[in-house]
């Protein structure tokens, strides 16, 4: 590992200890061997001057909820350093109680609350202190015979701490160990199973003994395991079988999930070795992961759904044995699994939180492997892992967590995403946190959205080779399906039928029509699989009220909301509710161009403003509108409702 250190980038902050600490602290961030998502924690100690005039000395530490890669200086909580050095001398305190002292010491009361090791880095007696959960060094921690590792790699350069509980524990541990230390004599402390600790009295010091100490452990690593190339390529994904994992995985948990499956070498690899069923079960890399990822993954057998019941059973019977009275179980569900001849997959409420659990599962799966080589690897004891798991500060953060956006996990299907009614429900489906797959015949679709929530396809829709892929894609993505808007459509130029040619007539049943049945046909085995299916089909207000000229798109539409009839009734017994919407005057459409809807005013003599607004209400139609719609009817409003046909069109009196 590399020092990131760059002299003219902190000329300008040599003399601001918070802007060194904030420099230092991105560092340390960027480097995901050291910190994975809001794991380590820094701190500076300093002077400030109150707004009344007095000078304290303060500690700035990492404030709860900040991740180190992106921290600024409103992310560091000021704490009185003669608060936190009493709370070091104290014979007990607990963890609730700790959390209100640190709060109540603290000179800024906006600030994010102080990190549970504030007490700690009070007491080393260096300005800087950087704590990180080193793969390297916590590889070989997680080792039968760790400790005597690393004190071969290190010699008397660091203090070596045994695992005790964060918090105030392990700070009133330290501070009893180190009371009598000649601390100008180590150049860091590793805390077993846990992390590192480094310190001295300038930021670039303690920075890069961070980095020598790590170094050192990846050279020791490097020179004892042999270098194996990932020769197994993975096998076919059995797409059926994801989506029943997902689902299954999804009603344990009580809601749904994102799936991301991680075919990569390595991670074939680990799921295929013959002790998969011992090296995988022992606990995570660091007790810290194991409100992410919980102590042990789901090993995916012949049925995974009665592998994701045994985990289930197997994660209630953990709690019961361990747990008193106060604890309330926690979900049984697994966070990620090991799926011979796949790979690894990881399940998370949104990519957000998906992705955060492969980042650490990639990483835990690749130090285990590493220990094994180095005689074997031997995460924490059970009991402490539980202990962790149920902290009660932990717990106290998952109580703050705020509600979750009605569709939160669901897994969306849009076509004719790229515009108008299309893009309204895709924009719409994320803000209520689904992800969509956004399908378009347009290549302009791939630029338009930039977000890991939607995955935008060039789709034809007349292709049923082409919807094929797009499923399938979208499965192997995000792990299944639950919402398809059936929206991709075109409004033939008015033809009256003694004028009507093939071609347009042909086109129109293809996309309006046809398109929307092969979507469903190919959608629906996933759909059987998916968490409250639902297909929504986008037709029109010419259904029951069609207009002259329009035959083509007329027909089209109403054999939609035909096949729509059909569908809810032969999908009802699989749990697929089929609704059918339809949309009058929506004038923010690709269809409704300003020489259109001026000829379209001119010809029922009205104005442009007038004939958007002719209708019972008097209101317009946008997009927007008609989006909301389909998220709602996507819903829980809407659970209970298959087979109907919805009007969005201000009142019209021919449809009324």
């Amino acid at each position: 590992m590399k020092s990131l250190w760059k002299n003219t980038e902190v000329k300008k902050i040599q003399s601001d200890d918070l802007a060194l600490r904030v420099y230092t602290s991105r560092l340390l961030g960027r480097e995901p061997s050291l910190v994975l998502h809001g794991g380590g924690n820094t701190s500076v100690k300093s002077q400030v001057r109150t707004m009344l005039g007095d000078v304290e000395d303060v500690l700035y530490v990492k404030g709860s909820g900040w991740d180190l890669a992106t921290i600024e200086k409103p992310g560091f909580a000021p704490v009185r350093m003669e608060a936190l050095l009493k709370m070091a001398r104290l014979d007990k305190l607990d963890d609730e109680s700790m959390v209100r002292l640190q709060r109540a010491a603290m000179i800024d009361p906006y600030a994010p609350n102080p990190s549970v090791e504030a007490i700690l880095h009070a007491i080393i007696p260096f300005k800087f202190v950087d704590h990180t959960h080193a793969d390297a060094v916590v590889t070989i921690t997680n080792t039968p015979s760790g400790r005597q590792k690393i004190r071969q790699i290190y010699a008397d350069d660091i203090i070596i701490v045994p695992y005790v509980m964060p918090g105030f524990i392990l700070a009133r541990e330290i501070y009893r160990q180190t009371k009598d230390l000649d601390w100008t004599r180590v150049k860091g402390m590793i805390l077993m199973n846990h992390g590192v600790f480094t310190f001295a009295d300038d930021a670039k010091r303690s920075y890069e003994n961070m980095i020598r100490i790590v170094s050192q452990a990846e050279r020791y690593l490097k020179d004892n395991i042999p270098n194996v190339k990932h020769k197994k390529q993975r096998g076919q994904l059995d797409l059926r079988k994801l989506a029943m994992i997902r689902r299954t995985v999804s009603q344990v948990w009580g809601q749904p999930v994102i799936t991301e499956v991680d075919g990569s070498a390595d991670q074939v690899d680990f799921a295929g070795r013959k002790d998969i069923g011992r090296i995988s079960q022992q606990g995570p890399l660091t007790p810290d992961h194991i409100i992410r990822t919980k102590r042990v993954p789901v090993i995916l057998e012949q049925d995974p759904s009665k592998s994701v019941i045994k985990f289930q059973r197997a994660y209630e019977a953990y709690f019961k044995k361990y747990a008193d009275k106060s604890l309330t179980c926690l979900d049984p569900a697994p966070r990620w699994g090991v799926w011979p001849g796949v790979g690894t997959l990881a399940f998370g409420r949104n990519v957000k939180e998906t992705r955060i659990i492969s980042d650490i599962k990639r990483h835990t799966t690749r130090a285990i492997v590493n220990a094994e080589s180095l005689g074997g690897w031997r995460a924490l004891p059970m009991k402490d892992l539980f202990d962790m798991e149920y902290w009660v500060l932990e717990q106290a953060k998952l109580k703050k967590s705020g509600s979750a956006p009605s569709l939160q996990g669901r897994i969306a299907l849009v076509t004719g995403a790229a515009s108008g009614i299309g893009r309204a429900c895709v924009e719409k489906l994320v803000e209520q946190g689904a992800v969509v797959a956004a399908l378009d015949i347009d290549s302009n679709v791939q630029r338009i959205f930039d977000s890991p929530s939607i995955m935008p396809m060039k789709v034809d829709m007349t292709k049923p080779r082409q919807i094929l892929s797009a499923v399938e894609t979208t499965v192997s993505r995000f792990g299944g399906i639950d919402i398809v808007v059936s929206n991709a459509g075109i409004f033939p130029a008015s033809q009256p039928i003694d004028q009507l040619d093939d071609k347009t007539w042909d086109r129109s049943l293809a996309i309006n029509l046809n398109a929307h049945k092969d979507l469903m046909k190919i959608a629906v085995p996933y759909l059987e699989e998916g968490i409250d299916p639902s297909i929504i089909l986008i037709a029109s207000k010419n259904v029951p009220a069609p207009g002259p000229g329009a035959s083509a798109y007329s027909v089209a539409k109403a054999g939609l909301t035909q096949l729509g009839r059909v569908a809810a009734l032969e999908m009802a017994p699989k749990g697929i509710r089929v609704n059918m919407l339809h949309p009058n005057a929506v004038f923010d459409t690709a269809i409704w161009t300003d020489e259109v809807l001026q000829k379209r005013a001119r010809h029922y003599r009205m104005t442009v403003d007038e004939y958007k607004t002719s209708n019972l209400l008097g209101v317009e139609i946008t997009s927007q509108h008609v989006a909301d719609m389909v998220v709602t009817m996507a819903g829980p409003v809407f659970s209970r409702t298959t087979g109907e046909q919805i009007a969005i069109d201000g009142g019209n009196d021919r449809v009324i």
